[in-house]
């Protein structure tokens, strides 16, 4: 062996017993810079994660004489900065960073030769320019992998972000799309409504008309009014909650007596289409809710019910979800109407609003849209279940408490 392979064999033996007090001095001086704020909150162990091996390549390109062995330290170094540059990446350094703190290492080992070579005078010129050399070689070799690594995930990051904003916009416009239909449909609703009672009054108006078929307008008009009258009401209802204006209100509740009493109301509405409508519930059910809001969620999916049922009626139940979810409570509301064309038979899954609607005839549409909105607003979730022929489930999974 040489003399400039044993004093490169010195100059790595002594790095490797120095690399804790290099390590500890870049580590000084990571922290001492204001401007590396981001390692302040990493524990030691991962501050110091990769950059030990960048030093042990160091250390064994110092004892290298063969040319063709430099290869596979150099690409070692390569996966050991790459290796850095992800991990930092993941511990929310910007790149800035990520360059700084590596040019203080740099910083660090020229200091540690320049010390070595003052204790060492009698030290050659070439040993001391090698080590130079091979070190400057792995530390832009570490920058350049590190910072290479971190802007390919940069770049990833950023594809995605465009992807999430791209899906999003399109969520947007899906959504744009279902509420112009809703309008649309309101809009029709109305003016065949309208239609009836301009018709009606116009048969009133006529001063021939016999008796009979005055009370005949008269049931007419009246009909369309209520219709009208129910359907400029969900209308508001839809646009007050699309624009945020509505809030929950919650409190403790009594479910049943809720139910019951929308119940009895509707029910002379069912019996005038010879349906049924049934209830069923324990008595003093307690949970939190917003009353106002279950009864218009309830009252919407009844009155769709009686709507789209021409034989058999309409069953409404309240209680416990089941034994393995205390947190729930439901509300069903099952009819014995056709069911959902197309929908496959026995299919329990989440049902929004603005998709059922369309399987059915025009005016459906915005009161389950209004079904779907109050859910929403207080964290409760819709199963629908479906048989053509058979019937309909709509089931409202409410939380039996709300963190205030």
């Amino acid at each position: 062996m040489s003399d400039i392979d044993l004093e490169r064999a010195a100059l790595a033996a002594h790095l490797r017993s120095r690399r804790l007090v290099i390590l500890e001095a870049w580590r000084a001086a990571v922290r001492r810079d204001p401007t590396l704020t981001t390692g302040d909150a990493l524990p030691r162990s991962q501050l110091l994660d990769h950059i030990p091996s960048l030093l042990s390549n160091f250390e064994r390109q110092l004892y290298i004489a063969r040319e063709d062995a430099v290869d596979v330290v150099t690409e070692a170094a390569q996966q050991s900065a790459a290796a850095h540059g992800l991990q930092r990446w993941h511990q929310g350094y910007d790149l800035r960073e990520v360059t700084r703190e590596l040019g203080k290492l740099n910083e660090c080992v020229i200091a540690e030769l320049d010390a070595y070579t003052i204790a060492n005078p009698e030290l050659s010129h070439q040993t001391i320019a090698t080590a130079r050399r091979i070190w400057s070689a792995l530390c832009s070799t570490g920058i350049e992998e590190s910072v290479s690594q971190y802007f390919q995930l940069q770049q990833q990051e950023a594809n995605g972000h465009v992807q999430e904003l791209e899906s999003a916009l399109a969520e947007i416009q899906a959504l744009e799309r279902q509420r112009a239909d809703l309008w649309r449909q309101a809009a029709h609703d109305l003016r065949g409504n309208l239609g009836v009672v301009a018709n009606a009054t116009v048969g009133l108006a006529k001063g021939g008309a016999r008796d009979p078929s005055r009370d005949d307008f008269v049931r007419i008009l009246m009909r369309n009014v209520s219709t009208l009258h129910h359907l400029l009401d969900d209308v508001t209802s839809l646009a007050r909650l699309q624009a945020g204006r509505e809030q929950r209100r919650i409190e403790p509740l009594d479910i049943s007596p809720i139910i019951h009493q929308l119940c009895e109301g509707i029910r002379p509405l069912a019996q005038q289409h010879r349906l049924f409508l049934r209830c069923d519930g324990p008595e003093g059910f307690a949970a939190d809710g917003d009353a106002v809001k279950i009864r218009r969620i309830a009252q919407n999916l009844i009155l769709n019910a009686v709507k789209f049922t021409h034989d058999g009626g309409i069953t409404v139940n309240w209680g416990d979800s089941s034994a393995d979810d205390p947190a729930r409570w439901e509300l069903r509301v099952t009819d014995t109407g056709p069911g959902l064309p197309d929908a496959p038979a026995d299919d329990a899954s989440r049902a929004h609003a603005s998709e059922v609607h369309h399987e059915r005839e025009s005016g459906e549409g915005i009161g389950l849209s209004i079904v779907k909105r109050l859910c929403e607003l207080l964290d409760a979730s819709i199963e629908l279940k479906t048989a053509k022929g058979v019937g309909t489930s709509f089931r409202i999974l409410f939380p039996r408490r709300y963190l205030h």
